[in-house]
């Protein structure tokens, strides 16, 4: 089957302001990194905050493009196409749902207008058949018809973000990319636009990318959960077993830190900050902070390693043991190996 979006080897670098007078530092945002997306699927993207997740996100959409490796769009390349032709099929094959719909949305058009302007830009029908259009998003994300002609000021945080959910929907995507979409909400509203997503992931059809800071709404909402650390992807595991069966120790670390109603939490301490990406570790960048590192692992960067479940691989010298419980860490501090 072929992906709906496929990334292989792509590297990301910017120039940043400190490495001197007349020279800037290079930026590692992004480093060898693989996905493939399938259609219908979930996939959920999990990490600290700077690992790389936004910048995946950018270059799945066709946003970013890497310095280096391949991003393919239903088994095209596309950083081959002429640039007309790369911005209709991103543009109309992939949506986007952004973190803070009170600065994604043009806050001097109505509600209507938000949603007609990709029809029009793609020049999707006729003027009567977008004005249909619009009627059905609003109807599919559950805002009333009355709201057509409001101002994202005058709607709530939960309604803006169904409006920037039906824009995202407007052109029937293959791939939406859903970035942290409900930190910026309310607690009592972010379980409406979650199970809006589940709904319309089921009657729609869609291929779904849900990056959040929010591990278990990620278990949820995925099949499959992306482990990201300091721009490089450690760990892919199917999203029922990432509590248990994780092999690599950062994303047990994550998964040890979510409270849980049913059974005690032992969380497992992460000593120290995340290093920078200007100046990334030798060997493996989790070493720095990880209870299990050794000289080992200050040379080498582990390749991927298949788990004994298909769709489960980690990058690790030393993985944690399947359904094992992680070693109780609390007395000990990860090592800083130089």
């Amino acid at each position: 089957m072929t992906a709906v979006v496929e990334v292989r080897g792509a590297h990301v670098v910017h120039r940043v302001r400190g490495g001197g007078l007349f020279t800037r530092d290079r930026l590692y945002a992004l480093t060898g990194a693989d996905l493939r997306v399938a259609p219908g699927e979930t996939v959920g993207v999990v990490g600290e905050s700077g690992c790389g997740k936004s910048t995946l996100a950018r270059v799945l959409t066709g946003v970013q493009r890497p310095a280096a490796g391949t991003v393919s769009f239903q088994g095209r390349d596309l950083w081959a196409m002429p640039p007309a032709e790369r911005r209709s099929v991103a543009g109309a094959g992939t949506g986007m749902i952004f973190q803070d719909p009170s600065t994604a949305l043009n806050r001097r058009l109505p509600v209507r207008r938000i949603l007609r302007d990709p029809l029009d830009v793609h020049r999707r029908g006729t003027k009567p058949q977008r004005e249909e259009r619009v009627r059905e998003l609003m109807a599919l994300v559950g805002l009333p018809r009355a709201l057509a002609g409001a101002l994202p000021g005058q709607l709530s945080g939960g309604q803006r973000q169904r409006v920037a959910i039906a824009r995202a929907l407007a052109l029937d995507p293959a791939l939406v990319v859903a970035d942290e979409p409900t930190s910026a909400l309310d607690v009592s509203v972010r379980a409406q636009i979650l199970n809006l997503l589940l709904d319309l992931r089921e009657r729609l059809g869609l291929a779904l990318v849900f990056v959040s800071h929010d591990i278990q709404t990620v278990r949820r909402m995925s099949d499959r959960v992306v482990t990201m650390y300091l721009g490089r992807i450690v760990e892919e595991t199917p999203a029922g077993r990432v509590t248990g069966g994780a092999r690599h120790p950062y994303t047990r670390a994550l998964f040890s830190a979510t409270p849980g109603l049913l059974t005690p939490v032992d969380p497992i301490p992460l000593a120290g900050p995340v290093p920078s990406a200007t100046r990334p570790p030798s060997g493996c960048p989790f070493r720095t902070r990880c209870w299990k590192a050794d000289g080992r692992c200050a040379e080498s960067m582990p390749d991927f390693s298949a788990a004994s479940l298909p769709g489960h691989r980690y990058r690790c010298h030393h993985p944690v043991q399947e359904d094992q419980p992680a070693p109780d860490t609390s007395h000990q501090h990860a090592r800083s190996h130089e």
